[in-house]
C-alpha cells in the first residue's frame, strides 16, 4: 500500500498542477473577453452617438426604466433639459399622458422590436417611432408633422370658452376662457359634461367652477380624429352684458340673431357668406330661406315659446343660381327680459344631394324590377295574341279579306314585342351577345338606315378619329341607341331643319370623372357624341330624361322609352352616358364606352346558329309543361297541326307524375322556365334521374341570362324567348329532336 503511493503520488501533483494551469488560463480568456465586450460596447455606444447626433429628429437612447442614456441636439433644442434624465418628464411638456404614450409603444417594440404612432396634441401632431437595443435599450425618434392645429395659436385670444378633444375624449387643449370657466386644467371630455357631446348644436349641462349652467356645444371636426367644441350660453340662460354677438364674428359656424317675427338682429361673417347677405341686419329670414312646408312664422313662434327648439330643420337658400340647401337649429336667448333666437346654420347641399342619389337609385331599381316583371308577363301575353293569330292566319288565304286584318294584328304584336324588348333592356335584364366592335364601322354600316330616318330637311355628319380604339358591346343594341338619340334629335329640329352631329374619338381619363351623380373611373375609353341645334331641353327637366315614361314630347308623339333604353343598354355594356342642352340652341348627348384591344373569336364561336325552318309534319311525342293556359293552348294547337302527339301539364309537379309512367315514351320535353312551385330546371333535373337522355326546349318571358346556370347544368337542353311564332316554335322543337339546333 504504501508503495501505490509513492508510486502515484507525483503523478497526483502533476495533474493538480496542470489543473491549476488551465483554471488561470480560462480565467485570463474569460476577463479578456470581457474587456472585448466591454471596448466593443464603449465603440458601439460612441457609434450610436456618432448616428443620432446629425439627426434632425428629436433621438432618445433609453433604459428599460425610462432614464434617459443619450440625446441628441435636436431633442434638447424641442425639449430642452426640463425634466432631466427621465422621458417621461422630459416630453410631459408637450405630449398628454406621456406615461401611457411610453407603456403603449416600449411593450410592442418588446415583443415587435419596433413601434410607431401618430401623436395628436394641441399644437400639432407628432410621428413617435421606438426601436429596442441590445442591453435592454430603446431608441426614440420624435419628428414634428407640419400641420399645426388652427386653434392652438389663436384662441387663447378669443373671449370664447373652446377646447381641441381627441377621438378618445382627451382633451388637448383648452383656451384662457375655457380653463377661466372650468377653474382648472381638465384632462378628460366628461368630467366637463354630465352627457358627453356628440351632435353639434346641442345643449348641454357645463359644469364650471361656480355652478352647473346650459350651453349651446358646437362641434367642429378636425383632422386626425380630433374636434373644437366652442360653447355659447344659450338656451334659457340670461345673456349678460359682456356676451355679446359680436364675439363670435369670427366664429367657425354660420350663426344668426332673429326676431320672434323674422327679422335678423345680427348674423357673423359665415352665416353672412353663406346667405349671401351684405348687411349683418335689416332682412327678413323669409327672404334669405325657404321650403320649410309650414309658415316660417309658425316655426319661429313655437320657438320662441320655447318649443321645438335645437330640431334641425332642413331648407333651400334663395339667392344664388345653384340650388342650395341649409340645415338650420333655433335656440332660444333671453337678455334683459327680451326673447331673441339665434339660429345655427350649416350647408346642408352635400347631404341633400346624397339624399337625392339614394331616392333616384332606389326608384330607378324599383322601376328595373318592374320593368323586368312586366316584361314577363307581356310576353306571355303576346305570345299567346300572336300565336293565335298565327293559327288564324293558317286558314286563310293571302287574298282573303280578313287576312289583312290579321296581318296588322300580327304586325302589332312584334311591335309589341319590341317594346317589352326595350323594357327588358331599361331593367338590364337582356342577354347580350357581345364582340368586339370599331365604331366608324358601325356608323358607316347605319348610316344608309339614320339618312332615312332623318329626311331630307336635316344633314347627318360623321366626324371620326382616325385612330380610333375598339370596344366591346352587342351590335345590334348599340345600334338602338345611335338611332334613339338621332330619332330625338330629328324631332328636336322638326319643321326647321339643321344639322346632327354624330362624332366619336378616344379620351384618357386621367382621374375619376364626376358627373350627375355618377363617377367613370379613369382609364381608355371612346366617346360617341350625338349633336343636334334644336329645341333643347329645359333645366329642371334635364336630369329627369333618362327615366322610364317621361318625355318631352307632346300627347302621342313619344312613349318615354327611348331615352330610358339607351340608358339600360350603355349602363350594361359598362358604359356611361350624360345629356347635355341649353334651351333653344340644342342638345348634345356624350356616351363613354371602354375600350377593348382583344380579339373578338370568342364572341363569334360562342354565336348560336339560327333556328331551323320548318319543312314540314315530323313524328313524335311531346310533353307540353306550361302554367299560363292561353299559351299553353297556342303551343300545343301548333305542335299538334305539325305532327306531334303533345300531352300537356300545368305544373313542373303534375309533369313529374305523367313521366311516372315508365311505359311511356316521350321524345322532347317543352317547358316554362318561371312556374309556381317547381320551376323548369328543377324539375327536368329531377325527371333526368329515370330519362337522362330526355331532350329539353326552354321557354321564358325572361332573359336567358336569368338562368344560364341552370341549363348548363342540363345536356341536350336549349331556350326559346317568348313571344314566339308557330314557326319559331315547331322549328325549334324540330332541330331540337334531329340536332340541327341543339
Amino acid at each position: 500500500m504504501v508503495l501505490l503511493i509513492a508510486v502515484f503520488l507525483p503523478d497526483m501533483m502533476q495533474s493538480m498542477g496542470l489543473a491549476a494551469a488551465g483554471l488561470v488560463l480560462a480565467a485570463l480568456s474569460v476577463f479578456a473577453k470581457m474587456r472585448r465586450e466591454r471596448t466593443a460596447s464603449k465603440s458601439s455606444q460612441s457609434d450610436l452617438k456618432d448616428l443620432i447626433f446629425h439627426d434632425e429628429r428629436s433621438i432618445f437612447v433609453t433604459a428599460s426604466s425610462g432614464e434617459i442614456l443619450n440625446r441628441n441636439a435636436a431633442a434638447r433644442q424641442m425639449f430642452g433639459d426640463h425634466g432631466g434624465d427621465i422621458l417621461e418628464k422630459v416630453i410631459g411638456s408637450h405630449f398628454p399622458n406621456p406615461s401611457a404614450i411610453i407603456f403603449r409603444l416600449q411593450a410592442k417594440a418588446t415583443r415587435l422590436n419596433a413601434a410607431q404612432e401618430d401623436v395628436v396634441t394641441r399644437n400639432a401632431r407628432f410621428h413617435v417611432a421606438i426601436h429596442s437595443l441590445p442591453g435592454e435599450r430603446f431608441l426614440w425618434a420624435v419628428e414634428e408633422n407640419s400641420d399645426r392645429l388652427s386653434a392652438g395659436r389663436g384662441a387663447d385670444k378669443i373671449s370664447l370658452p373652446m377646447m381641441t378633444v381627441s377621438g378618445t375624449g382627451t382633451i388637448l387643449y383648452m383656451n384662457e376662457a375655457m380653463r377661466s370657466i372650468a377653474g382648472e386644467r381638465m384632462k378628460a371630455v366628461d368630467r366637463l359634461f354630465s352627457e358627453v357631446p356628440s351632435i353639434s348644436g346641442a345643449v348641454h349641462q357645463l359644469k364650471t367652477k361656480d355652478g352647473v349652467i346650459s350651453v349651446q356645444v358646437i362641434i367642429v371636426p378636425g383632422a386626425g380624429g380630433r374636434s373644437e367644441y366652442y360653447l355659447a350660453p344659450l338656451a334659457n340662460e340670461t345673456v349678460t352684458d359682456g356676451n355679446r354677438f359680436d364675439i363670435l364674428e369670427d366664429f367657425p359656424v354660420a350663426l344668426l340673431r332673429i326676431k320672434p317675427n323674422g327679422d335678423i338682429e345680427d348674423a357673423n361673417k359665415l352665416a353672412r357668406q353663406l346667405l349671401d347677405m351684405k348687411d349683418k341686419k335689416g332682412r327678413h329670414l323669409s327672404d334669405l330661406i325657404g321650403g320649410l312646408g309650414r309658415p316660417l312664422e309658425d316655426w319661429l313662434a313655437d320657438a320662441a315659446d320655447g318649443r321645438s327648439l335645437h330640431q334641425p330643420e332642413v331648407l333651400r337658400a334663395r339667392s344664388g343660381e345653384d340650388e342650395t340647401y341649409l340645415q338650420v337649429s333655433l335656440g332660444r336667448v333671453i337678455e334683459n327680459g327680451e326673447v331673441s333666437l339665434l339660429a345655427l346654420v350649416t350647408d346642408a347641399t352635400e347631404l341633400k344631394t346624397l339624399e337625392a342619389q339614394f331616392v333616384q337609385s332606389q326608384k330607378m331599381q324599383a322601376i328595373g324590377q318592374l320593368a323586368g316583371g312586366v316584361a314577363h308577363d307581356f310576353n306571355n301575353l303576346l305570345t299567346a295574341i300572336s300565336g293565335h293569330c298565327d293559327l288564324l292566319m293558317l286558314r286563310h288565304d293571302p287574298g282573303d279579306m280578313d287576312y289583312g286584318d290579321l296581318e296588322q294584328i300580327n304586325q302589332n304584336a312584334n311591335r309589341a314585342a319590341s317594346l317589352v324588348g326595350q323594357l327588358l333592356a331599361f331593367s338590364r335584364k337582356q342577354n347580350l351577345q357581345l364582340e368586339v366592335l370599331d365604331m366608324r364601322d358601325t356608323l358607316s354600316d347605319l348610316a344608309h338606315l339614320l339618312n332615312r330616318l332623318v329626311g331630307a330637311q336635316i344633314a347627318l355628319n360623321l366626324t371620326h378619329d382616325p385612330k380610333l380604339m375598339s370596344v366591346r358591346a352587342d351590335r345590334r343594341q348599340l345600334e338602338q341607341v345611335i338611332m334613339n338619340l338621332v330619332v330625338n334629335a330629328r324631332d328636336a329640329m322638326a319643321g326647321t331643319g339643321g344639322e346632327i352631329t354624330i362624332e366619336t374619338r378616344n379620351a384618357k381619363l386621367q382621374s375619376d370623372l364626376r358627373r350627375d351623380r355618377a363617377i367613370v373611373p379613369r382609364g381608355d375609353y371612346v366617346v360617341v357624341k350625338v349633336r343636334d341645334l334644336g329645341t333643347g331641353i329645359a333645366k329642371d327637366k334635364l336630369s329627369k330624361i333618362f327615366e322610364p315614361f317621361y318625355t318631352t314630347k307632346g300627347v302621342g308623339e313619344g312613349t318615354g322609352l327611348g331615352l330610358s333604353t339607351a340608358y339600360g343598354i350603355v349602363k350594361q355594356s359598362g358604359g356611361f352616358i350624360f345629356a347635355d342642352s341649353i334651351e333653344g340652341k340644342g342638345s348634345e348627348f356624350t356616351i363613354f364606352f371602354p375600350t377593348y384591344d382583344r380579339p373578338a373569336v370568342e364572341e363569334e364561336a360562342a354565336r348560336k346558329p339560327p333556328i331551323a325552318v320548318d319543312i314540314g309534319p315530323i313524328d313524335g311525342v311531346v310533353l307540353l309543361v306550361e302554367d299560363e293556359a292561353p299559351v299553353r293552348a297556342f303551343a300545343s294547337r301548333a305542335l299538334r297541326l305539325r305532327g306531334f302527339e303533345v300531352l300537356e301539364a300545368e305544373s313542373g309537379e303534375e309533369a313529374l307524375e305523367v313521366l311516372r309512367d315508365a311505359e311511356l315514351s316521350i321524345d322532347i320535353v317543352v317547358t316554362d322556365v318561371v312556374m309556381p312551385g317547381l320551376d323548369g330546371p328543377s324539375w327536368v333535373k329531377q325527371a333526368r334521374e329515370a330519362r337522362p337522355e330526355l331532350k329539353v326546349v326552354f321557354v321564358s318571358g325572361y332573359a336567358e341570362e336569368n338562368f344560364n346556370e341552370d341549363q348548363s347544368d342540363i345536356p341536350n337542353s336549349i331556350f326559346l324567348p317568348k313571344p314566339f311564332s308557330l314557326n319559331e316554335l315547331t322549328a325549334t322543337v324540330r332541330g331540337q329532336l334531329t340536332d340541327i339546333a341543339a
